[in-house]
């Protein structure tokens, strides 16, 4: 099926959504036990770690790692935010840099100032959204990003998200507890499919979609490694404990321009195999023969790829062994660890 279909279902129990680009699974949120990212607690501070910056959290959920501060005594009250999933066995990532965050409005607390997002370049546009901004957000000291899903919004739709937003982070900021606390869940696969999946799609909603659409058909696919590309060639995709491997293979094409070919289809399909399967730490990438030459242009295809893709990820470069190496957010429950 051509097009772009948001699909809200259940797997396993679970809640979960799935957008479909063309008949393929192109993204995928599952739930499952851990934290959710975008969760807010009332933490206490247990202890610091020596050179690294960083200090220990107690939390609801278990032991929680703050990175990047100082000064920090033993039993301090501090409100903290879940920036992602924790590698097994480690505590919950988390940063005291706290966003509220919907479909059109993002209030941070820490960082004042009405702000528009750069995706929307026309002038007109971005002056009305300015004003909406200002009367959303009278009289707060907060600041305010306006995403670029605001560009074709109605008006009463985004001062209605803004309001809930700036409510949620003067509830948040106004709390005074002194015992480690849930303050604000992070959202589920359903709220963040409205929140983050905004270009046009069609949506649905019925019980069994997932398998009705094929959702199913695709999991059972990316349980698996490979990930089937254009003219015959493939890439694997394999978890291990330290890393993330990726294969890529050209299959029958014996030709000069296979390598090269099979590296340029692997860039274009990458980020959605890492999204579907929930991957994230260290990636390494094991290319086909090509010309040293043609790296810039395999680099500027990922690049390009990944521009698209709301997972952070830092393209790191090339090995000495000619691997190509990525560093990506753990923002996903890998699909191996919920569909057990």
């Amino acid at each position: 099926m051509k097009g772009r279909q948001i699909l809200l279902d259940h797997v396993n129990g679970r809640e979960a959504a799935a957008l479909m680009v063309d008949g393929r699974l192109d993204d995928l949120l599952i739930d499952g036990d851990a934290p959710r990212p975008g969760t807010i607690y009332r933490a206490i501070s247990d202890r610091g770690v020596k050179g690294q910056g960083g200090v220990f959290l107690k939390t609801p959920d278990g032991s929680a790692y703050l990175r990047g501060v100082k000064g920090i005594d033993a039993g301090e009250v501090l409100h903290v935010q879940v920036t992602g999933y924790a590698e097994p066995g480690k505590a919950i990532p988390v940063s005291h840099k706290i966003l509220f965050k919907s479909r059109f409005a993002i209030v941070t607390p820490d960082a004042p100032g009405l702000n528009i997002s750069r995706q929307i370049k026309d002038d007109d546009t971005r002056e009305d959204l300015l004003a909406l901004a200002h009367e959303g957000m009278d009289g707060a000291e907060m600041g305010l990003i306006l995403r670029s899903a605001s560009a074709d919004a109605d008006a009463d739709e985004i001062l209605e998200d803004i309001a809930a937003m700036r409510d949620l982070a003067q509830q948040v900021t106004g709390d005074a507890g002194r015992d480690p606390e849930v303050l604000a869940e992070g959202d589920g696969p359903h709220v963040l499919a409205w929140r983050d999946w905004t270009a046009a799609a069609d949506v649905v909603t019925d019980s069994g979609c997932f398998e009705n659409h094929g959702v199913l058909d695709a999991l059972d696919m990316a349980k698996g490694a490979q990930v089937p590309l254009s003219d015959g060639a493939s890439l694997f995709v394999e978890a291990t404990r330290a890393l993330v491997a990726v294969d890529v293979n050209t299959g029958v094409d014996g030709s000069f321009s296979a390598g090269l070919k099979a590296n340029l289809a692997c860039a274009r399909a990458l980020p959605a195999a890492l999204r579907v399967r929930g991957l994230g730490g260290q990636i390494t990438v094991d290319l086909a023969p090509m010309p040293k030459k043609e790296r810039r242009t395999f680099e500027n295809v990922l690049r390009s790829a990944f521009r698209s893709d709301d997972v952070d990820t830092v393209l790191a470069g090339w090995t000495p062994l000619g691997h190509f190496e990525l560093q990506r957010k753990r923002a996903r429950l890998p699909l191996a660890e919920v569909m057990k």
